[in-house]
């Protein structure tokens, strides 16, 4: 992925980092905030997120409990990788997303998650903010 381009954002929440995790690798909570997938937290696992868009084929890559996932996001052309870090602060966790491989800034897909993560990291929130600890 030479010269690829990638998105990264940051969040600061509340919530415990054990917390966090559970809602990015339980399919029943991703549901909630991002999309139905397939998903188990295990490297080489291979599901496929749904969208009304379309679908987004992934593959676990990193699975470090409570601390780091990476999974592939492929989708038509784009070929790319999602990267949460999960780093624990006196106030909860800090959630560190990075998806790294666009092939440019202009591009539909780059334009696409640009848009989209920041809408998801909310939802995210939300769901965090419901589940029982």
């Amino acid at each position: 992925m030479t010269g690829a381009r990638s998105i990264v954002l940051e969040r600061e929440l509340p919530h415990r980092p054990e917390k966090v995790w559970r809602a990015l690798t339980q399919p029943h909570l991703i549901a909630e905030w991002l999309g139905d997938i397939d998903f188990a937290p295990v490297e080489g696992h291979r599901g496929q997120l749904r969208f009304d868009w379309g679908a987004v084929d992934c593959e676990v890559q990193v699975v470090e409990q409570h601390r780091r996932l990476a999974y592939t996001w492929n989708s038509g052309a784009l070929r790319s990788v999602v990267t949460w870090t999960l780093q624990p602060t006196p106030a909860g966790t800090r959630l560190h997303l990075e998806q790294s491989g666009f092939a440019t800034e202009g591009s539909r897909y780059f334009q696409g998650a640009r848009a989209g993560w920041p809408r998801f990291l909310d939802a995210l929130g939300a769901v965090l903010a419901k589940e029982d600890a």
